[in-house]
């Protein structure tokens, strides 16, 4: 008797409830492949738990990541009271790649983010606009695709100076060309479809075209396609400081205590090996949720 007063009293409920169920049901089959996807789930466990210790770093880290002593410095992993060994500077490893984590993770998320964000503005600005807004567009983004990414970044970041905020710029420029290439394509092909002219039939405006039925389909792709970035940023971030141009010392980062590990490898190369690790160990974890992502949507980029 509810559901027949209801519908009774507003007409376009049968017509809503077909969209509203279809949109239901997309996402809870993309989380149901995600979950089939073991590997995908392991990974992203994993990833969790690095950044739940990067961020619990001050509870979880046993020693003082900033304090030396010449006495302790490189000894090997399983030293007691020194579980991964210590440093050049006498410094425990657990503490400082529990800390360089922050740095690590920070460096690599926020750049991506940030493309994402200016790349979406601009390929779906294109993509929508066409005509000459489209070329002016993608023809001064291709200019960027004349150098390649890490080239690009250590010109950027050298230009700019040394430092974290620095290289942060320098690798969100990186970043900003491809998403805005795959936004732009994806918004294209969206813009011709059926429903996209039935609104602007109607009389809809296009930032309201593009926000209630534009950004809700070209989205997916988009965030996809970000995330398989993550992994190149890591590892651009982390060039970047062992370069010199990014994060500087005594700041505990992955990248830079490599740099700063890189004279012990013939005497301790365990430790030495271990910043390596964890941006190997992040990287891997972030493209294999990216694929996983992907599959479970079901979104060829």
């Amino acid at each position: 008797m509810t559901e027949l007063a209801f519908a009774v009293s507003d007409p376009a409920a049968p017509a809503r409830a077909p969209a509203l169920a279809a949109s239901r049901g997309y996402w809870a089959t993309v989380l149901q492949r995600l979950r089939r996807d073991k590997l995908a789930v392991v990974c992203a466990t994993i990833l969790l738990l690095i950044v739940l210790a990067a961020i619990f770093a001050p509870w979880l880290a046993p020693a003082d990541p900033y304090k030396a002593s010449m006495l302790r410095r490189l000894l090997p992993v399983g030293s007691r009271g020194f579980p991964l060994g210590t440093d050049e500077l006498g410094r425990d490893m657990v503490s400082r790649l529990i800390y360089g984590g922050r740095l690590s993770l920070f460096t690599g998320f926020l750049p991506v983010v940030a493309a994402f964000g200016i790349g979406t503005t601009l390929g779906v600005t294109a993509g929508y606009a066409g005509g000459r807004v489209n070329m002016a567009i993608m023809r001064s983004v291709d200019v960027f695709y004349a150098f390649p990414s890490v080239l690009l970044a250590v010109a950027i970041s050298g230009a700019l100076g040394a430092g974290i905020v620095n290289s942060l710029v320098a690798l969100t420029i990186v970043f900003v060309p491809p998403i805005t290439r795959v936004a732009e394509s994806v918004t294209t092909s969206v813009r011709s479809l059926d429903f996209v002219d039935a609104a602007r039939a109607s009389g809809a405006g296009a930032f309201t075209i593009v926000r209630v039925h534009v950004l809700g389909n070209v989205l997916g792709p988009i965030f996809v396609y970000a995330t398989s970035l993550i992994s190149v940023s890591m590892i651009l971030a982390s060039g970047l400081s062992f370069l010199g141009l990014g994060t500087r010392p005594p700041e505990p980062e992955w990248g830079l205590m490599l740099n700063t590990l890189r004279t012990a490898i013939y005497i301790n190369p365990a430790v030495a090996a271990l910043p390596g690790a964890m941006i190997f160990v992040v990287s891997i974890c972030a493209n294999l949720v990216s694929d996983g992502l992907r599959s479970a949507m079901d979104v060829k980029v």
